[in-house]
C-alpha cells in the first residue's frame, strides 16, 4: 500500500495538534507557585503535584514528531516517483514556507522546552538559602505560545507540502514534455 500525500498531511494534523493540546494542558496545569516551608537557614519550597512538566515534554516530543513527520512528507517518494531536491526547492514559494515551517518548529520548541525544564529545575532544586525566597515557578503564558507556535508550525508544514506537491506535478509535466519532444 502506497501511502497518499493526503495520509502525510493526517499523520503532520494529528502529531501537531496533539503537540498544541499537551502544551495548552501544561500551561493550564502549572501551578502559580510553591508553599514556602521555612526551616533551619533555608526556604524548602513545596510544589503541589501536578503534570505540567510531564505534559510540556510531551508536546515537545508530539512537535518534533510533527516536524520530522512533515519534513519527510516533503521528499517521500510518492507512487514511486522521486522529485530531485533542487526540482523541488528552485520555487521561492516552496524554499521561503520550508524556511518558515523549520523557524516556526524552532520557536515552538524554545517556547515549549524553555519554561518546561525551567519548572523541572524548580521541581528538583527546591531548598533555597535565602530566607526570602517566594518558592518561583516558570513564567506563565509561555507554554501556552509555545503550544499556539506548534499549531502554526504544523500549518506551516502543510502548507508547504501542498506547495512541493503543486512542484512535483509541475516537474513530472515537464519531464513528459521533454520526452515527447525527443520522440
Amino acid at each position: 500500500m502506497a501511502v497518499t500525500p493526503m495520509q502525510f498531511a493526517m499523520v503532520v494534523t494529528v502529531l501537531g495538534l496533539t503537540s498544541f493540546f499537551f502544551g495548552i494542558f501544561a500551561e493550564l496545569k502549572k501551578p502559580a507557585s510553591g508553599h514556602a516551608i521555612s526551616g533551619k537557614g533555608v526556604v524548602i519550597c513545596k510544589y503541589p503535584s501536578n503534570l505540567s512538566v510531564v505534559y510540556g515534554y510531551i508536546s515537545t516530543a508530539f512537535l518534533a514528531a510533527a516536524c520530522v513527520a512533515g519534513y519527510h512528507s516533503l521528499l517521500y517518494p510518492y507512487k514511486g516517483r522521486a522529485v530531485p531536491r533542487t526540482a523541488i526547492f528552485c520555487s521561492r514559494w516552496c524554499n521561503s514556507y520550508f524556511s518558515v515551517a523549520l523557524a516556526t518548529t524552532a520557536v515552538a520548541a524554545a517556547f515549549l522546552l524553555w519554561p518546561t525544564v525551567q519548572e523541572h529545575i524548580h521541581h528538583i532544586h527546591n531548598v533555597h538559602t535565602d530566607l526570602e525566597s517566594t518558592c518561583p515557578t516558570a513564567k506563565t503564558g509561555i507554554l501556552g505560545g509555545g503550544a499556539f507556535m506548534s499549531l502554526n508550525s504544523v500549518l506551516f508544514w502543510l502548507v508547504s507540502l501542498m506547495l512541493v506537491m503543486n512542484a512535483r506535478e509541475d516537474y513530472f509535466e515537464l519531464e513528459e514534455n521533454e520526452k515527447k519532444e525527443y520522440i
